[in-house]
């Protein structure tokens, strides 16, 4: 008798957990439209799209010029005697961009520099889709005017294929970044790469995102 009642206890103590339903949604059912996309990327496709079409009297949609990646670096020459300054400035890098870096490493020795081949002295993060929309939404809004006597990006810093170069002296300009926090100021590039066919259709592309240039005398 009682191992009949152990079994029949078991059965139901089996058939409780069948009965119990999983809470919430599973992840089979959550679509990519429940998310929501950057707010500049949406702009881009309700608003810069159309603006450019007309412009330019394109017939289809993809002529229109686009953002494909935005690539970050910043080198740190100073690790060839410290490497801490090298790990402050990846993590000040992820800080900015959301996003973990890579190392870069040298190509080659330079004894002047204290320099050895594959010696890292350096960190570079490339940002695509809605990280992409989100750092540039971020650095036209509120990193940009936060730059000391800042009067506009230079209109001339195209590289002939449409893409668009500038650097920063001092990475404390982003609001990521706590400045108690900071030993060494540094600097960093920053390359926007379009796909367009020309410099002035780039120039026009970011226009119309609101990037800051510099006014034309």
């Amino acid at each position: 008798m009682a191992k009949t009642q152990g079994n029949s206890g078991a059965q139901t103590g089996s058939s409780k957990k069948l009965d119990i339903k999983p809470e919430g949604k599973r992840l089979e059912e959550v679509k990519d439209t429940e998310i929501p996309s950057p707010r500049l990327q949406e702009f881009y496709y309700q608003n810069v799209v159309p603006a450019l079409m007309k412009k330019f009297n394109y017939k289809s949609i993809m002529q229109v010029p686009r953002l494909e990646k935005i690539c970050l670096n910043m080198g740190v020459g100073a690790a060839t005697q410290d490497m801490k300054t090298l790990h402050a400035s990846i993590n000040e890098m992820e800080l900015i961009t959301g996003q973990r870096p890579t190392v870069r490493r040298a190509k080659k020795a330079i004894s002047n520099f204290k320099l050895r081949a594959g010696m890292p002295i350096g960190c570079m993060v490339t940002l695509r889709r809605a990280r992409m929309y989100e750092f540039l939404d971020r650095f036209i809004n509120i990193t940009a005017p936060r730059i000391r006597d800042f009067r506009g990006f230079n209109d001339k810093s195209f590289d002939g294929r449409g893409n668009y170069s500038l650097g920063i002296k001092e990475q404390i300009i982003f609001p990521e970044i706590d400045v108690d926090k900071v030993n060494r100021i540094g600097g960093l590039d920053i390359c926007f790469v379009v796909k367009s066919s020309s410099d002035e259709e780039t120039y026009a592309l970011l226009k119309e995102f609101g990037f800051p240039f510099r006014k034309k005398d």
